[in-house]
């Protein structure tokens, strides 16, 4: 005799984390398959990297395998509970990678101490990739040394960036890329005439 069976994927919301709680690995895969954009989407809101909000996901889905025992349908739904472990998740992770906050006016200061002359003394200590170095970025535009040091120095994101500097993000990624270009030109390429 064949038993009738209900669809999988038109189970209940509370029904697929019962079987996530139980360990079933069908109802598990069919509760991961409805919820993973959604989680997804509320990670890289928050994040804006794909890599971290795809970390955050798993994370999520681990802590509702986890605590799926203590759920409480009265407190919210699946879906709003589940939202709310991939947000808080999140908002973790955008903490722990904060980079101390930096005004923008010290940005320029900082600009200047990495670009000005130094003193024949500390110009002979640095050597001549640290003076070589400090004359490229001194010849950037403003605003992508600023940048620059932004990434290279405080270890900021593009949006991050973008956020600091007012612009959007693509402009903070084009600014980086070309000081990073025009760096990479200054320093590695031989100048004509240079040949012996």
């Amino acid at each position: 005799m064949q038993r009738f069976r209900f669809p999988v994927g038109r189970l209940p919301d509370e029904a697929l984390l019962s079987g996530l709680a139980t360990g079933d690995a069908e109802l598990a895969a069919t509760f991961v398959r409805r919820f993973q954009h959604t989680v997804f989407g509320v990670a890289i809101a928050v994040l804006g990297d794909p890599q971290l909000a795809e970390d955050v996901s798993q994370q999520t889905f681990e802590r509702a395998w986890r605590h799926a025992q203590i759920y409480d349908s009265r407190r919210g739904s699946v879906t709003t509970w589940l939202t709310a472990i991939a947000h808080n998740l999140a908002i973790d992770v955008a903490r722990a990678r904060r980079p101390v906050p930096v005004a923008p006016e010290d940005l320029d200061t900082l600009l200047d101490v990495v670009t000005d002359a130094a003193t024949p003394e500390q110009l002979a200590l640095a050597g001549e990739a640290s003076a070589a170095l400090r004359s490229a970025v001194a010849r950037l535009p403003r605003e992508q040394g600023r940048a620059l040091v932004m990434a290279g120095i405080y270890g900021m994101t593009g949006q991050q960036i973008a956020d600091v500097e007012q612009i959007p993000l693509g402009t903070a990624k084009t600014r980086i890329r070309a000081a990073m270009g025009k760096l990479r030109s200054t320093l590695v390429s031989p100048k004509r005439g240079d040949h012996g």
